[in-house]
């Protein structure tokens, strides 16, 4: 693999201006975990979480492991940086995708889309969806994954179901947003893999347009919907 496909999610060190005292301290300091996080993924990428050691990321950073410590407690926790970095960086590419699209029903196209370009990503197939699980425990990383992403999707279905005449209470948008959000996450994990995932995608994204068709076609038949525990 690459080193440039590795850190398509991670953006480049910034230039150090020529600032003096505190303040240049902090910039170095930033470029360190900068250079942590960036050969970390490149090596859990290619070798994965397990078989990666500290050893190897000092190295590839070109730091002290003292420098390592002196920002992360170990392992894991430099592996929880690389996941929140992916995952940010993920959410922002959706929604720069959707950023400005005005049609509800081509806002949610556009969404899928730019999510299905993300988790063809190398580094968001083995970071995200292969070791995360493991690596943070089942719990915290859907914590995490919802916490950048899920936020995207409650938006995509706001305007979704803004599209028809319902005028749903928010227990009831949040069950249809959860609904999504897990079918999208099921899709994204058959996509990542998969074999090709390239020809998964696009089964993908037909099927989901296919049902969000059938979901227009309900809006423009004029279809109630309502919350059966309220009524409304």
């Amino acid at each position: 693999m690459s080193k440039s496909a590795a850190k398509r999610l991670i953006p480049p060190l910034p230039t150090l201006p020529d600032l003096p005292g505190a303040s240049r301290r902090a910039q170095y300091s930033a470029s360190t975990k900068r250079a942590l996080v960036e050969a970390a993924a490149d090596l859990f990428t290619e070798n994965g979480y397990a078989s990666t050691s500290l050893d190897a990321i000092v190295s590839a950073a070109q730091v002290t492991k003292g420098a390592l410590y002196h920002h992360y407690s170990g392992k894991q926790a430099l592996f929880e940086a690389v996941f929140e970095q992916v995952e940010g960086s993920a959410a922002q590419a959706i929604a720069r995708a959707v950023k400005g699209v005005q049609d509800p029903w081509e806002k949610s196209l556009e969404g899928l889309r730019a999510f299905l370009d993300v988790v063809q990503d190398p580094t968001y197939r083995r970071v995200v969806i292969q070791e995360g699980p493991a690596v943070l425990g089942y719990e915290r990383f859907r914590e995490r994954e919802e916490r950048s992403s899920f936020a995207i999707v409650l938006d995509i279905v706001n305007n979704v179901l803004s599209a028809g005449p319902w005028e749903l209470e928010e227990p009831m948008i949040e069950v249809f947003s959860r609904i999504f959000f897990g079918a999208l996450s099921s899709a994204g994990d058959s996509v990542a893999m998969s074999e090709k995932p390239e020809e998964t995608g696009a089964r993908v994204e037909a099927a989901i347009a296919f049902m969000l068709q059938g979901m227009r076609s309900l809006v423009d038949q004029g279809v109630e919907l309502e919350d059966p525990v309220t009524g409304r």
